[in-house]
């Protein structure tokens, strides 16, 4: 019965990080550093989950399908823009590309990048045209407009996973003003930035931006993402989603955190500085970030080589080779907590 599979799951699928109950039995570790997720390591603040908890007690009920009390609460923080959400910033893609694109169509991505955005336009049917990026890893956006000039979605992420660096807002507004379908911004690493595409909304009707509560407000584990779009899209991204797909403790959860500015302002200064620590202190090149991670190119050993050395010192980082259109020489490393930080300091250093 496997000759049912579709041909676009045979084979390949998306690349987790090893899970850290192995690589601590494996190693004979208690406590390994977490690094290759780009997650907060900071728990949400009792306040936050509060909210959650409270939300559970209507666990017996369907969840709001239009989202209401987080959607209220992202126009009180970002203005009346028009808002949709998903489960996580992949569940924003989802949604989008099935609301956009037919079998066939093309869907232009700049790489190397997040995988997950081909393996969705290829389950969509879609015909993926990758644009690669300059040697220093930013996008010409000439290149880009061209190869996606007559593509239904065209995809670019900034601040980028994996190489940290963002896209200045002249380069995207070059791309929107050249293209005929819709750029996707994924903005989920932006809060570590000091760049703002939100002005672009105002000009630009093939614009969609999207974000997560993932990095900075701690809810990885919950799955929300957002997105701001054009009032055209959103009635039709509505239609085309999976009902209820965002539950009620994680949009209570959610709604909560986009207020507790001071957990956010923590992160923030945490990335901020071990980005620089980073950079000063590993003795392999660290690439400039804009995001909560760097991108080390650790030649001319192999990414996997690398990684596979530090988890045997108790540190997880991501090597990127399984990221297509990035040589085999390059980890990404999050900011994690002061003493996971140091670890990976010192074991990179020691290899």
């Amino acid at each position: 019965m496997e000759r049912l599979v579709r041909d676009c799951f045979r084979n390949g699928g998306y690349v987790f990080a090893e899970r850290p109950e192995e690589i601590a039995k494996r190693h004979g570790i208690s406590r390994v550093a977490r690094l290759a997720s780009n997650e907060n390591p900071d728990p949400p603040s009792a306040a936050t989950l509060g909210c959650g908890i409270a939300a559970l007690h209507q666990a017996n009920r369907y969840p709001d399908e239009r989202v209401d009390v987080l959607v209220a609460a992202l126009k009180r923080h970002f203005g009346e823009y028009p808002f949709v959400t998903g489960v996580g910033m992949d569940g924003v893609i989802e949604t989008l590309f099935r609301t956009l694109v037919d079998c066939g169509d093309t869907v232009a991505i700049a790489t190397p990048t997040f995988s997950f955005y081909s393996l969705a336009a290829v389950a969509q049917g879609a015909t993926v045209v990758p644009v690669q990026r300059r040697d220093d890893f930013s996008i010409d956006p000439k290149k880009l407009s061209a190869a996606g000039k007559d593509a239904k979605v065209v995809v670019l992420c900034s601040p980028n996973n994996p190489t940290g660096n963002a896209t200045p807002v002249d380069a995207v507004e070059e791309v929107l003003c050249a293209i005929s379908g819709v750029l996707f911004l994924d903005c989920a690493y932006v809060e570590f930035s000091d760049i703002d595409y939100l002005p672009l909304l105002k000009r630009y009707d093939n614009l969609v931006i999207g974000r997560t509560f993932s990095k900075v407000h701690s809810l990885a584990g919950l799955r929300i993402g957002y997105a701001f779009v054009p009032a055209w899209l959103q009635p039709y991204y509505l239609r085309a989603g999976t009902p209820f797909s965002v539950n009620n403790v994680s949009a209570a959860v959610a709604a909560a955190a986009l207020f507790d500015t001071e957990h956010a302002e923590r992160y923030r200064a945490q990335v901020s500085r071990w980005r620089e620590r980073f950079r000063s202190e590993v003795k392999y090149p660290v690439l400039p970030s804009d995001a909560n991670f760097v991108m080390v190119d650790v030649s001319p050993s192999s990414g996997d080589a690398v990684a596979g050395g530090l988890a045997a010192n108790g540190v997880i980082v991501r090597s990127c080779r399984s990221f297509p259109g990035l040589a085999d020489h390059y980890i990404r490393v999050s900011v994690g907590e002061d003493w996971e930080n140091e670890r990976f300091i010192q074991a990179i250093n020691n290899l």
